[in-house]
């Protein structure tokens, strides 16, 4: 099976993961309304986007700008953070931040890594830039937050653990890879979402090192990310003491 994967550095040869079907390519559709949103927008997809216009907000949702459900889609608005989501909530200046998490999805997909199916992203022209909507296929799933006291804890560790794991072999950083952004589907797997700002760190000048200290480099990272998540979000103290050993250990 040919895998394309733009923009991404090979994949580590004892790469976990069985490889899927490339995403098709992605192409500009006619502009369309949105659910609950006013005004036209431009959709990017690499497949045919039906009328999302019967769609519902999903309530109890992680996250600064909620998800909105469509059939067998899923529709997650672009929302700034930091201090700077004081003066500017949602606008961009161009819909390059939208198709670089595709790009960076799309190739994860490829891989065979678990995410759910990258669809493409949505923009509008607002004032001086544009706002956007990111678009993927619907997974009936649980936040892991909501699921920590179940009888498998130890292996949502060990899967969380591995997904992580994967991602400092290929030496990808998301930056947004919080407790949050981990879902479990109906079959038990967890699946990783959100890649929003993510960059393989070997195309980032500053970040240039050996392999081994990238590794170590991004294990730590990742590990101070999702701890922080998971001391916000009053995780058991025993859970996270048994994620920190899964994750760290080999480093």
């Amino acid at each position: 099976m040919s895998v394309l994967m733009v923009n991404s550095p090979p994949l580590p040869d004892d790469w976990p993961f069985e490889a899927r079907r490339a995403c098709g390519e992605i192409k500009l559709i006619d502009s369309s309304n949105l659910p609950g949103l006013t005004g036209r927008w431009h959709i990017c997809s690499n497949s045919a986007i039906p009328d999302l216009t019967a769609a519902t907000s999903l309530d109890g949702i992680f996250g600064r700008g909620g998800l909105i459900h469509a059939g067998n889609y899923i529709l997650r608005p672009y929302r700034r953070g930091g201090l700077f989501r004081h003066f500017n909530k949602r606008m961009y200046l161009t819909a390059n931040r939208f198709r670089d998490e595709y790009t960076v999805h799309a190739s994860l997909w490829a891989s065979g890594y678990p995410t759910v199916e990258p669809l493409g992203f949505a923009f509008r022209r607002h004032l001086w830039g544009v706002e956007g909507m990111y678009i993927t296929r619907w997974a009936d799933s649980q936040p892991w937050p909501k699921i920590w006291g179940e009888t498998d804890s130890s292996n949502q560790i060990m899967q969380i653990a591995r997904l992580i794991k994967s991602l400092t072999e290929w030496g990808l950083w998301a930056p947004d890879m919080n407790a949050t952004n981990f879902i479990r589907v109906a079959d038990g797997t967890m699946l990783a979402l959100d890649w929003d700002r993510a960059k393989w760190i070997q195309k980032v000048t500053l970040m240039k090192m050996p392999t081994h200290e990238q590794k170590t480099y991004l294990a730590e990272k990742y590990w101070t990310r999702l701890k922080r998540s998971m001391d916000k979000l009053n995780a058991p103290q025993e859970l996270i003491e048994s994620m920190q050993q899964k994750l760290m250990e080999n480093q």
